[in-house]
């Protein structure tokens, strides 16, 4: 697995994960968990039950205290909600996008191939940690989180900072015709929309840029090139350090993602 300029990888009582530089630099806890001995978050896949004790081994690592933990139920919306209190590891039910300016609270997301994002607005203080699969994206959640950031807390885009989490990446996320239809119809407004999909090796295969996609989409947005960070892993091709559905199988395990002010 490589490590590009924007994030650093750690070891600390057992867990691996990596952490973003810019977010290190403003003094935001969070952390993306690598596969790491032991270490379950979630009994199996999106559906299991929540593993208190492998989300205090988590947050415990980086300083935070587990029982401030919130979770989404991942349904593949497009719904954020905007986080005022502890929830007590209940999972917020028709849910992708956590934001806050509470100190304290720890929004968590999981994956196992969608592209999580961890967002902080540092002029306003405001965090988001927002799960986006194909469904997602097609849905365009990101947009709505930095909507919801401007509408709920003021935030200016130019002050928001992106940063992307392992996910599956247009080198294997592959798709059939129907879903590459999806996309080009919804995304033919990008200026080439064909430069995100490209046909497969096999017939009626073709392949998604989902991230590349979306990060047009956060720049209408408004937020600025320089301020996305990614930490280009691609979690199929790295599938022995990173959870994937498609490597793994319907026995898949997730990675969770937290983040706290």
């Amino acid at each position: 697995m490589n490590i590009n300029k924007n994030i650093i990888k750690k070891e600390k009582n057992g867990i691996n994960y990596i952490q973003f530089k810019p977010l290190i630099d403003l003094n935001i806890k969070h952390a993306y968990t690598l596969k790491s001995e032991n270490l379950i978050v979630k009994t199996t896949g999106y559906a299991g039950n929540i593993n208190r004790e492998g989300y205090n081994r988590v947050c415990s690592a980086i300083g935070l205290n587990g029982e401030n933990v919130v979770l989404p139920k991942l349904h593949h919306t497009e719904n954020v909600r905007c986080i005022d209190k502890r929830y007590e590891y209940e999972e917020l039910e028709d849910t992708d996008g956590l934001i806050t300016d509470k100190k304290d609270i720890i929004l968590a997301t999981t994956n196992a191939d969608c592209i999580l994002y961890l967002l902080y607005d540092t002029k306003r203080k405001v965090i988001g940690n927002i799960h986006s699969g194909w469904r997602g994206s097609y849905k365009r959640i990101i947009e709505k989180s930095i909507g919801e950031m401007i509408e709920k807390y003021q935030s200016d885009p130019k002050d928001i900072i992106v940063c992307i989490c392992p996910s599956i990446r247009k080198c294997c996320f592959e798709v059939d015709e129907d879903v590459k239809e999806m996309f080009k119809e919804k995304f033919s407004f990008l200026r080439d929309i064909n430069t995100y999909i490209r046909k497969g090796e096999k017939s009626g295969k073709f392949y998604i840029d989902t991230v590349g996609i979306n990060n047009e989409l956060l720049k209408k947005k408004g937020i600025k090139e320089e301020n996305i960070y990614d930490c280009e892993i691609c979690s199929t091709c790295n599938k022995d350090e990173v959870h994937s559905y498609r490597a793994e199988g319907k026995a898949f395990q997730v990675a969770t993602a937290i983040i706290s002010l």
